[in-house]
């Protein structure tokens, strides 16, 4: 039997501006991502043929950081064992009691299994975290440089409130910049180690500021007064490199249990970004109600994946190999940048690095801003950005897309996707740039 197609006909959308000016204005007041634009320009250079060290994208090249390989077995166990219908919106049991002995082995904290649910990655667990908690109008409070709170302050209406941290003290919040501010807060927020500057907030520093929340919801809930809150970023809790301390909030400070949403996942524990497996823990009531506003967005992880990582987290020495060989590669990239910039400052070109101590990332200065290179005045970060990726293949992303205001010549390195190699080629490059700074 021959099925014959009807014919096709082309569709015509009418005036684009008149299309999107009905659209609501949430959507229409929603910027782009800052690391997806300047990934196009990379993507062109590269086209081109051209020689880039690609340092923008906070994912992993799987050639070079690849799944570990149980976790890829598992999956496809999975699927051939039909592991492929909707999981429960709040996750598979099974995934979420792994999901609590892995936390205890790894921070020492005991969550009920009520207080675990499983999202589709990170971002999810952060919306709901900021649609719950926040109404139109509340405050929410974050350090910058940090990642895309501006952008989910922006999605639930809310107030933003950043604070910029200082480079003293490795681009972290301390208690005494955030205290000013608590009053006014519904939430704070808070990223160890820290996307983009791959620096931790230190124990002593930690449990200060947890201290000081506690003592906050004190004063508000004997006033009758609505909660602060925070939401503590730990995906890249197990990315902590060099012997520097890393802590569980709740680990410090106990008494903070009632107020602290915290997510973590395998996305970057364990090079699994595409598999999108990640989780929320925090109090059953605020689980409860985040668990009803996802399973409205079915923003759930694969069930094949969930299957895979409950198993997988109960392998205890498979996961000390893989993170020891993870952790190894990481770290030679890391490095690799920092060593490499830091000679470059020594030797006295304009360039700043901050030590890498855990996750993916290394902060550098290039102090050019208000000087030219061959005949480009660089007044800003992203003339600065654009010159540096035109002229010696680095592909970098300035701290304006962490919500630093300044153009001080900061950006974001990202280690993940090159290789060593990549990063030594780069740096005869970079020199030559720089020595063609105007005097």
């Amino acid at each position: 039997m021959t099925i014959t197609a009807p014919p096709a006909h082309g569709l015509t959308f009418g005036d684009p501006a008149t299309v999107d000016g009905g659209l609501s204005s949430l959507a229409r007041g929603l910027k782009g991502s800052e690391i997806l634009r300047i990934a196009a320009d990379v993507r062109a250079l590269i086209a081109e043929g051209r020689p880039v060290c690609n340092l923008t994208v906070g994912d992993f090249d799987p050639k070079q950081f690849p799944v570990p390989q149980p976790l890829r077995a598992g999956i496809q166990r999975a699927l051939e064992d039909g592991e492929t219908n909707y999981p429960p919106s709040d996750g598979i049991p099974a995934l979420r009691n792994a999901v609590v002995e892995y936390i205890v082995r790894e921070h020492g904290v005991r969550y009920p299994v009520e207080g675990v649910m499983v999202t589709s990655g990170g971002r999810p667990a952060i919306y709901a975290a900021f649609r719950c908690v926040l109404n139109p109008g509340d405050t929410v409070l974050y350090s910058v440089p940090s990642w895309n709170n501006d952008y989910y302050a922006t999605m639930v209406g809310a107030r933003e409130v950043p604070v910029p941290a200082r480079r003293e003290a490795g681009f972290m919040p301390t208690a005494n910049d955030l205290a000013p501010h608590l009053p006014q807060a519904t939430l704070l927020s808070l990223c160890s180690p820290n996307n983009p500057t791959g620096t931790l907030l230190a124990p002593d520093v930690l449990q200060a500021i947890m201290e000081a929340v506690v003592d906050e919801n004190s004063r508000r809930l004997a006033a009758g007064r609505r909660p602060l809150y925070v939401l503590y970023d730990l995906m890249y809790g197990s990315l902590v490199f060099g012997g520097a301390a890393q802590a569980h909030p709740l680990a410090v400070v106990p008494e903070a249990a009632p107020w602290v949403i915290a997510l973590d996942g395998i996305s970057k524990a364990f090079s699994a970004t595409g598999l999108r497996v990640g989780w929320a823990t925090a109090a059953p009531a605020i689980i409860s109600r985040m668990k009803d506003l996802l399973g409205h967005v079915g923003a759930w992880a694969p069930r094949p994946e969930q299957v895979a990582t409950a198993a997988w987290l109960h392998d205890v020495q498979g996961i000390a190999a893989y993170r020891a060989e993870m952790q190894r590669g990481l770290e030679a990239r890391l490095d690799a940048l920092y060593s490499g910039f830091t000679r470059m400052r020594d030797e006295g070109y304009p360039v700043d690095c901050v030590r890498p101590q855990g996750a993916m990332y290394v902060s550098l200065r290039l102090d050019l801003i208000g000087r030219s290179i061959g005949g480009v005045h660089i007044d800003s970060n992203e003339v600065l950005r654009k010159v540096i990726l035109e002229r010696a293949g680095l592909a970098v992303v300035p701290f304006q897309a962490f919500g630093l205001r300044e153009d001080t010549g900061w950006s974001r390195l990202s280690a993940g996707a090159v290789s060593v190699r990549d990063i030594e080629e780069c740096f005869p490059r970079v020199r030559a740039v720089l020595d063609s700074v105007d005097r």
